[in-house]
């Protein structure tokens, strides 16, 4: 039996986010302070990454273990009541998550997954470790060297930096081949 009454748990589910959580903030956060640069859930590709790195050709999905069923967690507990749904939606979402994921490897970018408790809970008094070792997947097989372009300068003040655009190819077929 669930402790609150059907409008009350309809209000508490209606304020969890999708977008913007803490966990992809502080991610985001640690990267940027790394120097990374990147687009935030962008629609262009497969499964709207939460982080798109078009210069390392990456993208990160930053998963919450509940929503995703992450296996052997304990933050992905399934609920006591309503369960045949929680265990079907869940269910749905790895599909989806294995499906996107499929999707954008063929579109020749690499694809990295970040589990909130590893954010919230296993590296939490160490998250420097965490991000070196998204930062080591993201640079695999890349330089190590990031370059900006300055598009404005005033008196020995850089106004605005920028990486270079980057098209998205939606068909694998028109992709050049990479080696990686």
């Amino acid at each position: 039996m669930d402790i609150w009454d059907k409008e009350k748990r309809s209000q508490v589910m209606s304020k969890i986010r999708s977008k913007n959580t803490r966990p992809e903030m502080i991610l985001r956060k640690a990267l940027f302070a790394r120097g990374f640069r990147y687009r935030v859930n962008d629609k262009r590709l497969p499964g709207t990454p939460d982080i798109v790195l078009p210069k390392y050709k990456t993208v990160i999905f930053v998963h919450g273990c509940f929503w995703h069923g992450h296996e052997g967690c304990k933050h992905a507990s399934t609920p006591k009541t309503n369960t045949e749904f929680w265990v079907d939606k869940i269910i749905t979402n790895k599909k989806r998550d294995k499906i996107h994921t499929g999707q954008l490897i063929s579109l020749g970018w690499t694809v990295l997954t970040v589990w909130e408790c590893d954010i919230r809970h296993n590296f939490k008094r160490d998250l420097p470790r965490l991000i070196d070792n998204v930062e080591a997947a993201i640079l695999r097989g890349k330089s190590k060297k990031i370059s900006i372009k300055i598009y404005e300068e005033r008196e020995n003040e850089v106004v605005l930096v920028a990486e270079d655009i980057v098209e998205y190819n939606q068909n694998p077929s028109d992709m050049k081949t990479e080696n990686h």
